[in-house]
């Protein structure tokens, strides 16, 4: 009961962001010098950079969409799918996989001119996730005897963090609409850019942690479970 409730927990929260993020388009849409367009962005950099960077098994993808305010302000959304195994001879085992999502603003701190589509970025995530695990040790001195360790005897861990980051995007091209010419607005534009994280956790381990309340080494959306840690996104997108 206690995993089908946090699961379903992490959905409504999922779903009510995406519902909040989709008002914002149809509330500004009378005023086009509020609303600016809604951008659906990719990232093609960490499915190749992450598991190449770690020295265990990662899979990672990750969905970014912001909407621009006032030519200045991106109120963002991003959500993915992320989890790692590992393995260190015959003593320690690791799996755990779950999704996250991140929520938070970006803002273009420069001034900029209101027919430029490009921007640089900075902002803030509030960042959670929820995963299944398992944590496997056989004794270093007692090879017929396996013990399975976990935090949780669910196997499910929720944890929480903060992001700051920075970055850029810029427009690669832009598709002409059917009314342009008479309406001033194109049929959209693809989008390129990068993201750097510095990120801090919040639900930290204590420096004691006991034989039975071993946490997930890995964190879906946050990497490694340090209390610091950073990442970076290169993000392919398409303006509506």
């Amino acid at each position: 009961m206690f995993v089908q409730g946090l699961k379903t927990s992490f959905r409504r929260l999922i779903l009510f962001s995406l519902f909040s993020l989709l008002l914002i388009p149809s509330s500004f849409a009378r005023n086009d010098s509020i609303y600016g367009g809604t951008q659906i962005k990719l990232d093609i950099a960490s499915p190749i950079i992450m598991p190449a960077a770690n020295k265990w098994q990662i899979q990672h993808y990750e969905l970014a969409a912001n909407v621009r305010l006032a030519n200045r302000f991106y109120p963002t959304l991003e959500l993915g799918y992320s989890g790692g195994n590992t393995s260190r001879g015959d003593s320690i085992a690791y799996n755990g996989h779950g999704g996250f999502m991140r929520i938070g603003c970006d803002i273009h701190p420069l001034k900029k001119h209101p027919e430029s589509p490009h921007a640089l970025l900075i902002g803030v995530r509030l960042g959670t996730s929820v995963q299944g695990y398992s944590h496997h040790l056989t004794p270093a001195n007692s090879s017929a005897e396996a013990s399975t360790l976990t935090s949780d005897p669910r196997g499910v861990r929720a944890d929480c963090w903060g992001e700051i980051v920075a970055g850029c995007q810029v427009e690669i091209c832009k598709v002409e609409g059917r009314n342009s010419k008479t309406t001033g607005k194109d049929g959209g534009a693809l989008y390129m850019g990068w993201m750097g994280r510095l990120k801090c956790l919040f639900t930290r381990q204590s420096d004691m942690v006991l034989i039975n309340e071993i946490h997930p080494i890995y964190i879906p959306g946050f990497g490694d479970r340090d209390n610091i840690g950073w990442g970076v996104n290169y993000y392919i997108g398409w303006r509506f």
